[in-house]
């Protein structure tokens, strides 16, 4: 289960570093919010998962998975 949750982080990292883009500056209040929203669950689920996994490999799985779909969803769609 802490692997699902640290995949679930992962995601909702891109979400969070994707929707930077969009936030303005942190101007616009929308994408501000769901920006904001993914970065707390992004946390809390990486937490979650670092209870029963070790938090160098739980980090580095996170970053890995938030840094590649990040270049990825950049290059397919941004």
């Amino acid at each position: 289960m802490s692997w699902v949750l640290l995949v679930l982080a992962g995601l909702f990292e891109i979400g969070w570093a994707v929707g930077l883009k969009y936030t303005e500056g942190f101007t616009r209040p929308l994408p501000t919010v769901l920006t904001v929203g993914a970065m707390v669950i992004s946390l809390g689920l990486l937490g979650l998962a670092m209870r029963t996994l070790p938090v160098g490999t739980a980090y580095a799985v996170w970053v890995g998975i938030g840094a590649a779909g990040t270049v990825l969803l950049g290059i397919l769609v941004l």
